[in-house]
């Protein structure tokens, strides 16, 4: 088994891209859900994190900006360790995310030993 990183993003910003508070709602119970499901099977490495919405980036000049999703206001939301054989199972955990009905993302890696 490998450990994966799934990465949960989405534009916590603008307006009119924002879910309903009924929506929220609605999504919790999908979540609760989803990490059960995770759990279950034992390929819940680390549990959910969750995120500010700030961050910042220091870069290689010393200078620090806001963000690293600023200019497309898309941020971290949160993120979760899960075991899987490959890419191809941990994209098909990562397919029944919450995120992606309320128009966001999730970014996959994959843990590397050794360097």
């Amino acid at each position: 088994m490998n450990e994966f990183v799934l990465i949960f993003r989405r534009d916590y910003v603008t307006k009119e891209t924002q879910p309903s508070p009924q929506e929220l709602q609605d999504s919790l119970k999908l979540w609760q859900d989803w990490l059960g499901g995770i759990a279950a099977q034992d390929k819940l490495a680390k549990p959910l994190q969750r995120w500010d919405g700030e961050g910042k980036i220091v870069k290689s000049n010393k200078s620090v900006i806001n963000g690293p999703y600023a200019e497309i206001k898309e941020a971290i939301g949160g993120l979760i360790m899960i075991k899987a054989a490959d890419y191809d199972e941990a994209v098909s955990i990562a397919n029944g995310c919450p995120i992606l009905e309320l128009g966001g993302n999730v970014e996959i890696r994959m843990a590397v030993t050794g360097i």
